[in-house]
């Protein structure tokens, strides 16, 4: 039997973990124009050699979670308290994710129909706000489902990201035209001349970081998802890393205990007082568990869960407390406990092999199918001008780079955003706002503008429905 389930949730965890990989597979189609469209649209690579190569390394760049980390799908786990997930009603749980994934996948496919590049972050994070707003309404809801700190730190990554591509890629045009004599770069490219070899490279190069950031950003999307599903219908082996074992942790949370108690709580706001007594109650708690289970050798579910609970807890506090400026420890205390808090954190953040391989295929594959509708909208009707080779290159590398920042940092971002306002920039930098193309413009700012109330409204709108049906 998968995981010890009975029939019925082991059939509705596989329609669950089926779900994740169709949304990744669909993030794979949807957003496969962002990298591959330059390169198209500038002749340097053949379509087919184009998409293939993207799917690639959209598959690389999800695997590589497995050195670089999962920060990203951390963010998207954090983001509905899985406490919010684990009640004694399992089937509520299911509905809740089956609702975000099915409304994510609904709107993707949409937009892609009609060829508006749109993103699927924003779609996703609407969706998880969707089911968090709906279960605080519910009766067996206690206070608020959705993590509100980490949905506005989402919310500004999402909302500067666009901006900063639309700046930089003007900046980079500028010292482009300033610095570069070649001016074959800046016209249209000729139909049967192939690019300079060196812009050609730069073109190959820029589209492959892309799909590689993408995937790396995009495709944790979809790990975190997936551990949401895991932890929330099966916690007992998913709720803590299984590689680890907790009660090795002490020796952090002694040295997070030690530093802690050195804070000057005089010096501290209210807020930070009281962030910091919740990370006292936490240490203590997390102790009290460690300690018993050295006796009974095994931990519970509940015990499991506090566990994750209480390290997330020691982190967010802390990492408040540190950023106010008024922790009154030394710069070397911080870095200790900071890089403390991290290695803490190797308990609770991570995926098992399996999860980054299928959401690496899923995403991999998706991006070699049904990838031309959003081509032809970011290649040709952005602008009114064709794409040339300096356009194509500018905006690539200002996306490739704001993404695998973003990804550094842990933070989702996203890509059809970066790329489509990085295209956007260029035709401005060539002939200034009149060089746009209205109506596509529009048609994606609106997209951009109802992506969130919508999946809000149509996650809720389904979890509702799909709790009726599996109560």
């Amino acid at each position: 039997m998968l995981f010890g389930l009975d029939p019925v949730l082991a059939t509705l965890l596989i329609i669950c973990i089926i779900c994740v990989c169709a949304f990744e597979f669909v993030n794979g189609f949807h957003d496969t124009a962002n990298a591959v469209a330059t390169v198209i649209y500038t002749k340097s690579l053949k379509p087919h050699i184009a998409v293939y190569l993207s799917g690639f390394l959209n598959f690389a760049g999800v695997a590589s979670g497995l050195w670089l980390g999962f920060a990203v799908a951390m963010k998207i786990v954090n983001l509905l308290p899985i406490e919010s997930l684990i009640n004694q009603n399992v089937y509520q749980s299911i509905a809740m994710v089956l609702a975000m994934l099915l409304s994510s996948i609904i709107w993707n496919l949409g937009t892609w129909y009609f060829g508006i590049p749109c993103s699927s972050s924003h779609t996703l994070i609407g969706s998880i706000i969707g089911v968090g707003m709906a279960f605080t309404f519910m009766p067996e809801a206690n206070g608020s489902a959705v993590n509100w700190g980490e949905a506005s730190k989402i919310g500004m990554s999402l909302l500067i990201s666009p901006l900063f591509g639309f700046a930089m890629v003007i900046f980079l045009m500028y010292l482009m035209k300033r610095f570069i004599t070649n001016q074959d770069i800046f016209k249209e490219p000729k139909k049967t001349k192939a690019p300079p070899m060196w812009i050609r490279i730069i073109l190959i190069l820029t589209c492959s970081g892309v799909s590689f950031a993408h995937g790396s950003n995009d495709g944790q999307k979809g790990i975190g998802l997936m551990m949401l599903i895991l932890i929330a219908i099966v916690p007992s082996y998913f709720a803590l890393n299984p590689d680890k074992e907790i009660v090795h942790v002490k020796k952090d949370i002694e040295v997070i205990s030690s530093i802690s108690n050195k804070i000057d709580t005089v010096r501290l706001g209210s807020s930070e007082r009281k962030k910091l007594n919740e990370v006292k109650n936490s240490i203590a708690s997390l102790n009290s568990i460690i300690d018993n289970y050295k006796i009974s050798d095994s931990l519970s579910i509940k015990d499991k869960l506090n566990s994750r609970k209480h390290i997330l807890v020691i982190g967010s506090g802390l990492d408040k407390i540190v950023k106010s400026g008024d922790a009154s420890i030394s710069l070397k205390e911080i870095e200790e406990l900071n890089s403390t808090v991290k290695k803490s954190k190797k308990y609770i953040e991570y995926a098992p092999g399996w999860v980054t391989v299928l959401i690496s295929l899923s995403l991999g594959i998706g991006t070699m199918i049904g990838w031309k509708r959003i081509v032809v909208t970011i290649g040709e009707k952005i602008g009114k001008e064709h794409l040339t080779y300096a356009q194509g290159a500018s905006s690539e590398l200002v996306a490739a780079t704001t993404i695998a920042l973003s990804s550094g940092l842990g933070l989702p971002v996203s890509t059809t955003h970066v790329l489509s306002s990085g295209i956007a920039g260029s035709m401005v930098a060539n002939k200034g706002m009149k060089n746009l193309r209205p109506e596509t413009v529009k048609s994606i700012v609106l997209a951009w503008v109802l992506t969130l109330p919508v999946t809000v409204i149509l996650s809720a709108i389904l979890f509702v429905v799909l709790r009726m049906i599996l109560a």
